[in-house]
This record gives structure tokens, sequence and C-alpha cells, in this order.
């Protein structure tokens, strides 16, 4: 049971996420993989993953040896760049504080000491770390993880407006109610009760679309309490046109950004609408877009201070094959 208890202040604080953020959606992700949970439902999207999962992703198991990542990890951001950005902003005694908590009682490898002493070379090794899982696990989905989090977006605000405040927290899980200021929250199997005070700093509500297992809750000193829940299908997302061998040879030959990028161009769209859709950097989607134009996959044309990209008719003879 999670019992999240609200002063006055706070029910004028609870804020949803407006879109969803890509690392904390790929910490979500690598947690799904890491257990057993539903095992029915998630078993297959499991044993997809795990065989293509490159090895530069490895390390983020060290950060997460009983499954909880540190505090240091839950951030936010429109890209994975602002979440990389945000992560290696923390203040060194915040990111030491999350290793020594979760190495309280083990041995630390080699490069975790070196994140927990501030030098570059431990850093390098997360980022690429983080950018291959992004790239393996969340890119080929991610435009679909938009469309899920728009919706959920919608359907929580209007059961906000139809019927207020209360009703659409209880609404976002099974058995939940608000009653007398406290916001209270079964969870199957967990031990005790986990009391959470907002004390006046606010709510941020995120939906996650791969974690199954209850809310995960971030209650850092100074900040608003964020709080993600399972939402959506309850199935695993998964891209279009499912999880066969076709589209893992596209993703292969293109890069996984690039085939989301593609895909995600059945209409016209900006290089800031192709950044925004598969989660990079506008930089990073000006750089994918220059490559697939120049394999004559997708073409360019510019109005006044705009471009628009467009797929060629041999992206969608790929991409109908795939």
């Amino acid at each position: 049971m999670i019992r999240i208890h609200f002063t006055a202040d706070d029910f004028a604080r609870v804020r949803f996420a407006p879109r969803p953020s890509p690392l904390p959606e790929t910490h979500a992700a690598l947690m799904m993989l890491g257990t057993r949970h539903e095992e029915l439902l998630f078993g297959r999207w499991r044993n997809r993953l795990l065989r293509s999962l490159p090895g530069a992703v490895r390390p983020l198991a060290d950060l997460v040896p009983d499954g909880v990542p540190p505090a240091f990890l839950d951030v936010l951001g429109d890209t994975p760049d602002e979440g990389l950005a945000l992560i290696r902003s923390a203040r060194p005694e915040f990111v030491r504080a999350g290793i020594e908590q979760v190495y309280a009682e083990r041995t630390a490898p080699p490069w975790i000491r070196g994140l927990h002493g501030g030098q570059d070379e431990a850093w390098r090794v997360f980022v690429r770390a983080q950018r291959a899982a992004y790239e393996s696990v969340l890119a080929p989905v991610w435009p679909l993880v938009q469309d899920l989090h728009r919706a959920e977006f919608t359907r929580h605000a209007l059961a906000l407006a139809e019927q207020g405040l209360g009703a659409a927290l209880a609404g976002l899980a099974p058995g939940s109610r608000l009653c007398d200021g406290v916001w209270e929250w079964p969870v199957p199997g967990a031990r005790g009760v986990r009391e959470v005070r907002l004390g006046g700093r606010g709510l941020i509500l995120r939906p996650t679309f791969h974690w199954r297992h209850g809310p995960l809750v971030q209650d850092l000193p100074d900040r608003p309490v964020a709080l993600a829940y399972p939402a959506g299908r309850g199935l695993p997302p998964v891209p279009d046109g499912g999880d066969g061998p076709p589209d893992e040879a596209l993703a292969g030959v293109l890069g996984r950004t690039r085939l989301a990028m593609l895909r995600c161009l059945d209409e016209a769209r900006t290089t800031t609408g192709l950044a925004r859709r598969t989660g990079v950097s506008n930089a990073t989607a000006s750089a994918h877009a220059s490559a697939l134009r120049a394999a004559g996959l997708l073409t360019t044309t510019r109005t006044g201070r705009s471009v628009h990209h467009v797929r060629t008719p041999l992206a969608e003879l790929l991409l109908a094959g795939g």
C-alpha cells in the first residue's frame, strides 16, 4: 500500500506530465526486462529484446543490482540528450549518495567506483550505455509511446473535468481512492505501507507504458513528488508491423532511430517534428535526415524558414516489406 498525503496547497499543484520523457520510459522498460512479472504478456517481448540488446547496455545492470535505480537517474527531458544532460549535471554528492545506497553491502564494479569518484571515463561508459539502451529498446516504439501518452493525457483531462480530482486520481488504478486528503494506492504483494507526504510540493503524474508492477514514486527533498503509474493497454509497445525478423533486418541496415524516423513520416514533418517524434535533439534529427536523403529515402523541401521531409517511393517500398 502507498498512502500519499495532500495538503490544501497540494490539491492545486497536481500536474500531468504534458509529454513522455525518453529516459524514464527507457528505465521502466529495462526494469520490466529484468523482472519476470506478467510473463505471459511480456515473455515474447523480453526474449526479442534480450536477443538484440547490444553489449554496450550491460553496464546499466550494475547500477540496479536489486532492480531499483538510484534517484539521480530519475530525470525528465523531452529528448535523450536533455535527459542525459540533467543526469550529468546532478550534484556529485547526490550521485555518490545514490551509488552508496545501492552498494551499501556489496563491492561495486570498477567503473561504478569510477562513477562514484566522478571520473570522466566512467561517465562516458554510462552515456554510451544509456544511448544504446534508448536506441535498442525505446526508439523503435517512441512514436507509439507518444500517441499512447496523448491518449492517456486526454482521458485524465476528461475525467478531471467531468468528475473532479478525486475520481480522476482513483481512476488511475483499480482499488485506489482519495479519502480525507490521503490517496491510497494498493500494491499487490507489497509488504507494509509506504507513507508519502507532499507537504505543499505538489504531485506530477507520469504514465509509463512498459512497467506493470505498481506505481514508481520519486520523493526527493525540495522537489514535487513524481509518480509514474502503469498505463496503456497492459501490453508492451511494439513497432509498427510487429516485432518479426523483417523489421529487425531493416533496423540492422538503417539503425533503429532512422527506421523510426521513416515510419513516422506518414505525413510531411519538419526537423523539429521529427526530433519530437523520435526523441532526439534537432541536430541529431537533421543529421539522420541528411543520411536518409543521401540514400534516396526521403526528400526535403524548404518553405520560408522551415523545411519539411517526406518519404520517397523507395522508402515506402522498403517499409511495406518491413
